[in-house]
């Protein structure tokens, strides 16, 4: 058999490598860092997290997310076997040591007897063999010229941004304290997980007037390309309405201050640990697009980060997509060229776990196409099987944006009697998604 060649070795195409190599079937994989940087990445390893370290909540009942990561741990993910290996505490989140993380895909890759690495930039789509773009939201412009060239229309984009990273040790554990929301949690780290800086109504109006007076990063002239609504920038929320943060990242709901038990604060910075060692924190949900100064001088702001110092500032870049329900067939190959398939945010999915769950996907077709197996689509009434009828169609292509997966995307349950709230509906989602899931991996022996 000749090998599956992957065009990137982030989350979607490190996953889609692992289930290739490991159903026996040869991959080359193809990574243009370290040796064509990007804004966005810090090192060489594959599958680095750059926006956050977060593949949000691990609840496989309650919600839609959780249930994807339950479906690619029972098809044996690399992707999550890491993320579980370097699970921080984070409430019900399952968050991450992105360091250690990305080394642990990276090294596991490198190791396999059925992967070969290739590094160096991919400027072109190929014309023979059996192929899987996976270059993410950071595909480089030759490629993104040449996909766009062969689509007959413009990749299609938006604007990711990235929070801020702050050293602990700055933090003023005097005025923050450690509480997840609702004591979330089923140990004493998890209910501690996250750091918390309260605001007054006085530091929150302060805050906010900075935030909209600071100097931003604006688009360059003609661009066209918008934000995401899972990732808009700070300043961005808070141009909708000086009410919008308190009502997003900054509610201040299920949190006690220990330091006035007393006094109920008008918002809440919450802060996330980045790595085991808890010596960082990420500033949750603020995501900016201000210039470097501007962000030292505004977050500077909040009470508890006076003497902040950051490990990292904000940022924004471009994430590039293509309209897969118009480009792509039911399984996630090219119509126009069907020896390419597309995996990853590049399809139109949002978020890690999504992504990764696509490079799962199409490593697994690729692999029974390379073996001469037919392999049946997983039932969209499963999350991956819900992502993928999403993009390969479900989806009008006429205002196709980029999805996170959500239980509006899975076919309806039918309620029992008086069963109709989500404490009876979401179980039931889950409860058919996890049964249909196992028979489909049954189904592949």
């Amino acid at each position: 058999m000749e090998p599956v060649h992957i065009i990137g070795a982030g989350l979607a195409g490190s996953e889609a490598a692992w289930q290739i190599a490991e159903a026996g079937v040869d991959v080359v994989l193809h990574e243009m860092r370290p040796h064509v940087a990007t804004f966005a990445h810090r090192s060489g390893d594959f599958a680095e997290m750059v926006c956050s370290n977060s593949f949000r909540s691990d609840d496989d009942v309650m919600n839609a997310v959780g249930q994807l990561h339950w479906e690619m741990r029972a098809a044996g993910g690399l992707i999550l076997q890491a993320a579980t290996a370097h699970r921080l505490p984070a409430g019900g989140a399952l968050a991450v040591d992105r360091e250690a993380f990305a080394a642990t895909v990276t090294a596991r890759l490198r190791a396999h007897p059925r992967v070969r690495v290739v590094e160096g930039e991919v400027r072109a789509l190929p014309e023979t063999g059996r192929w899987i773009i996976a270059t993410g939201p950071l595909t480089s412009g030759a490629l993104a010229a040449a996909i766009a060239a062969e689509t007959g229309a413009e990749a299609l984009a938006f604007f990711d941004a990235i929070a801020p990273i702050v050293h602990a040790e700055t933090i003023d554990m005097g005025v923050a304290w450690r509480q997840s929301r609702y004591d979330k949690g089923e140990t004493e780290d998890e209910r501690t997980a996250y750091i918390n800086c309260p605001m007054t109504r006085e530091d929150y109006e302060a805050f906010v007037d900075a935030l909209l007076a600071a100097d931003k990063t604006e688009f360059r002239e003609g661009e066209t390309a918008g934000y995401f609504d899972g990732c808009l920038p700070i300043e961005v929320m808070a141009e909708r309405g000086r009410e919008t943060l308190r009502f997003g990242p900054m509610k201040p709901v299920g949190l006690t201050n220990p330091h006035t038990p007393g006094v109920k604060p008008h918002a809440v910075v919450q802060l996330r640990r980045d790595n085991a060692l808890g010596t960082l924190y990420n500033i949750v949900g603020f995501q900016t697009k201000m210039k470097y100064g501007a962000q030292t001088a505004v977050f500077r702001m909040i009470p508890g980060l006076r003497d902040a110092a950051f490990a990292r500032l904000g940022g924004i870049h471009r994430n590039t997509f293509i309209n897969a329900p118009r480009l792509l067939d039911g399984q996630m190959r090219l119509r126009s060229r069907p020896h390419i398939r597309f995996a990853g945010q590049i399809t139109g999915v949002e978020g890690y776990v999504e992504s990764a769950a696509m490079g799962l996907l199409a490593g697994r077709l690729a692999a029974a196409e390379a073996q001469g197996r037919d392999l049946p689509l997983p039932p969209p009434a499963t999350a991956t099987g819900a992502l993928l009828a999403h993009i390969t169609g479900g989806a009008e292509a006429a205002t196709f944006q980029p999805m996170n997966v959500n239980f509006g995307l899975f076919p309806p349950v039918e309620a029992r009697a008086g069963r109709r709230g989500r404490k009876d509906r979401y179980p039931a989602y889950t409860g058919r998604a996890k049964t249909l899931w196992q028979e489909w991996l049954a189904a592949q022996g």
